[in-house]
């Protein structure tokens, strides 16, 4: 589950009717690419393997794509990832082979590229005076319904409530859980952490890493939210002449929290929405239920490019410095967002400080290409 700088800062415009033309790469983009699947030719394997396993769960004559998109099934999408799988140790010594054995259709307009990343933070399982600040698993009392059993014009939506003594009520908003105690009474957190901020942007993440004090880590995956609409805090701030737009970022935002501690808990009560989680052994996992890779998984719209899809992407990815570095890789749908709409991509940049800055300074168009074997 992938919650990107995107939402976090409200930035992007997601194009409303994204196409797919098929054309050669142009260049030396497919030379490039293969060139980067060669440095870790055992990583993309793996990957390519998850998104393998998902696609092959899938009704094998059914078509993934919508009407605008290729003539391909869900069991042709898993040849083109088994065909994939078995070419990329030979992509160092001939990456001509993107050209000759792969159809290549660009996605336009260009994509935006955002990213996405797995935060660190220490805590513990146990209340610790060191750790003050919950972390909530799904609320006992947290209901869903489908709304599309009641009327087809509520197709695809859901309702997310609690029940008090007037009937069915919102659930609680994050001021209600976070200042008010709405959950103190009634909920053992699944554990606790050092800091509000911190709890903050894991939500925004959607998945993160605690370490604990005995030195072990455990992986806090994406399990629900309270059903409020999301409001970007990037652009309250930026609404309230706080931080300026051109500078808005996701470090940029912790900076100014960190230097006004005092307008810390009123400036996180302005989005109302908030996400509860679960622990577990292995993580991140994306949408397809499996482990996300770094600088390979990607967040789309799996309306117009459904999970299981491979891509081609050439981007300028930010350096410290200011600077831009040009890169092509392949990389494979395995995620969704709440940002990711039409031909928006997120990138899974991993975890640790690179991992962090990317996806804080990652907005890019770039050139993407889907492929099909031919």
């Amino acid at each position: 589950m992938c919650l990107c700088l995107a939402l976090l800062c409200a930035c992007a415009v997601a194009p409303r009717q994204p196409l797919l033309v098929e054309q050669g790469p142009g260049g030396d983009l497919a030379a490039r690419v293969a060139a980067t699947a060669a440095d870790d030719p055992a990583a993309l394997t793996r990957a390519i393997e998850h998104s393998l396993a998902y696609v092959r769960t899938r009704p094998a004559d059914s078509k993934p794509f919508g009407t605008d998109g290729p003539a391909c099934t869900w069991g042709e999408l898993g040849d083109s990832l088994e065909h994939m799988r078995l070419l990329v140790p030979r992509l160092a010594e001939d990456p001509e082979l993107l050209t000759r054995e792969f159809r290549w259709l660009e996605v336009r307009p260009k994509p935006l590229m955002t990213g996405y990343y797995e935060p660190w933070m220490d805590g513990s399982l146990e209340p610790d005076p060191r750790f003050p600040v919950p972390i909530y698993g799904l609320p006992a009392d947290l209901r869903s319904a489908d709304l599309g059993r009641f009327h087809p014009r509520w197709k695809g939506q859901r309702l997310t409530y609690r029940l008090d003594e007037k009937g069915i009520a919102p659930y609680h908003s994050r001021e209600e859980i976070d200042v008010q105690g709405a959950l103190a009474q009634t909920e053992t957190p699944i554990a606790w952490t050092r800091d509000f901020v911190d709890v903050f942007f894991l939500q925004v993440q959607g998945s993160g890493r605690l370490n604990l004090p005995d030195g072990s880590v455990r992986h806090v995956l994406y399990a629900g939210k309270n059903g409020h609409e999301y409001v970007s805090l990037g652009k309250v701030m930026i609404e309230r002449g706080l931080v300026p737009a051109e500078e808005m970022s996701m470090q940029r935002i912790r900076a100014y929290l960190r230097e006004h501690p005092h307008e810390v808990r009123e400036l996180l009560n302005t989005n109302p929405s908030y996400v509860f989680f679960r622990l577990a052994q292995d993580g991140p996992l994306g949408a397809m239920g499996r482990t996300l890779t770094p600088m390979v998984s990607m967040a789309t719209d799996s309306a117009f490019l459904p999970l299981g899809t491979i891509l081609a992407v050439d981007a300028a990815l930010p350096d410290a410095g200011g600077t831009e570095t040009r890169t092509a890789f392949l990389g494979l749908a395995q995620d969704r967002g709440g940002a990711i709409k039409g031909s928006r991509l997120d990138l899974f940049c991993g975890a640790g400080q690179r991992a962090e800055f990317l996806a804080g300074h990652l907005q890019a168009e770039s050139r993407v290409y889907l492929l099909l074997k031919k």
